[in-house]
């Protein structure tokens, strides 16, 4: 039980490929040098596209993870982050909450924009993208589900408790080394890494995407 609540509090705030498409996705994983093998294994392999747009989190002294964001299965949160990308909100901010074999917190940043009503299910919006490892996900109080602003996290293992309670929006597509390497870190009793995780940048390639405005709360 106390497991449970400690889960819960860590996570408040501080289209199936068609062949062709397929295709193209794998040809440009193999040209990222990105293992098309370790992707096939990973539950939401059929959300990759090679349409989505693709964002890289440099982290200091460790490398970097890049990701597909998934508009399709949560668009205005896909919006709304990538806002925040552009803006350059995320550069020298930190992985501020980490708990081995679940997650990795970060996002936040010097000023967050209006709350964005969740994109999952208890918020009565259809979102499929369960949380396992390799998700990416939204951050929101404990109190309201239209709470999301800059906060984000990655799953670092499968978490089926999470699903439809918060708003998962994209997936790693490389750096799994590197989340592992944050979720091993040796943390305080607030989950606080001891040794600074420092996010030197967040970037994004929208590829064909067209960013939209965002719809808040």
């Amino acid at each position: 039980m106390k497991k449970f609540s400690l889960l819960l509090i860590v996570l408040c705030l501080v289209p199936l490929i068609g062949c062709g498409k397929e295709t193209e996705v794998e040809e440009e994983l193999e040209e990222q040098e990105i293992d098309l093998e370790t992707l096939k294994d990973l539950a939401y392999y059929e959300y990759l596209n090679y349409d989505n747009p693709v964002i890289t989190i440099k982290v200091k002294n460790l490398g970097e993870m890049k990701a597909q964001l998934f508009p399709n299965v949560a668009p205005n949160t896909v919006n709304n982050y990538i806002t925040y990308i552009l803006d350059e909100s995320f550069k020298n901010s930190q992985f501020h909450r980490v708990i081995k074999d679940f997650m990795i917190q970060g996002g936040i940043v010097k000023q967050t924009r209006k709350a964005i009503p969740g994109e999952f299910r208890k918020n009565n919006f259809d979102n499929p993208l369960n949380h396992t490892r390799g998700v990416l996900s939204m951050a929101r109080t404990a109190t309201s589900y239209n709470s999301q602003t800059s906060q984000f996290f990655i799953m670092h293992v499968n978490y089926p408790f999470l699903d439809g309670d918060y708003a998962s929006f994209g997936g790693l597509i490389s750096g799994f080394d590197v989340l592992d390497a944050i979720a091993n870190m040796k943390t305080n009793f607030n989950d606080q890494p001891l040794e600074a995780v420092m996010i030197e940048s967040i970037t994004v390639n929208l590829k064909n995407y067209e960013v939209k405005e965002v719809i808040y709360a």
